[in-house]
């Protein structure tokens, strides 16, 4: 944390690039907050998680920015005074397993260019994974789940948060749209199971 602040003027506000969860959960106050894209990495569900959303023996799978293409994200514009206060829990979040690495990259907003801190896949860490087939994909995201709960949700929190803000990731939107497909099935059969259930027990003869 001390070496990404190395060049960082005590005081100067800060800019921090979100992609995922940040978008939707950033945990932290922020005097402004811009759409933004950065060059050369893409949003991706590749890395594993065996606590967060998944557990060792079933894995769920998270975001990171992976090589190459670009991603819609936002920026937002932190306090330089709070920088001290808050940095230490954001570096907690995003870089206890060091599956990610942190840059300063420029990302392009509608009001001009900013240098953010951007968390970037770390594809040395054991936990990376690369380009699963999608049908494969879909199938770990909807039989992990983990401390923070299903892996479901997380995907559908972040295409909710993406959708809100007026971004479309296409890759994305192509796993959601299986994801609830499949939950409709899924609350469609236990609807159908419920009604059996109904009726044998009220074929039974009373006593």
């Amino acid at each position: 944390m001390q070496a990404a602040l190395k060049d960082w003027p005590p005081g100067q506000d800060v800019w921090i690039y979100g992609y995922g969860s940040l978008i939707w959960r950033p945990e932290f106050d922020y005097l402004e907050r811009r759409l933004a894209t950065l060059r050369g990495h893409h949003r991706a569900l590749c890395l594993w998680s065996r606590v967060n959303r998944g557990t060792p023996e079933c894995p769920g799978l998270v975001f990171g920015l992976d090589r190459g293409g670009s991603c819609r994200g936002v920026v937002y514009r932190v306090d330089g005074n709070q920088v001290p206060g808050f940095f230490p829990a954001l570096w907690n979040r995003e870089m206890s397993t060091g599956a990610y690495l942190p840059r300063w990259l420029n990302c392009n907003t509608p009001e001009g260019d900013v240098k953010a801190l951007v968390f970037v896949m770390n594809r040395a860490n054991p936990a990376y994974v690369s380009a699963l087939p999608e049908e494969e994909l879909v199938a770990v995201v909807r039989r992990a789940s983990g401390r923070y709960g299903p892996c479901t949700d997380y995907i559908m929190e972040t295409v909710h948060a993406l959708r809100g803000s007026g971004i479309r990731d296409a890759r994305l939107e192509n796993v959601a749209a299986r994801l609830e497909g499949a939950m409709q099935e899924d609350a469609a059969a236990r609807a159908q199971a419920g009604m059996a259930t109904r009726a044998a027990t009220a074929s039974v003869p009373a006593k």
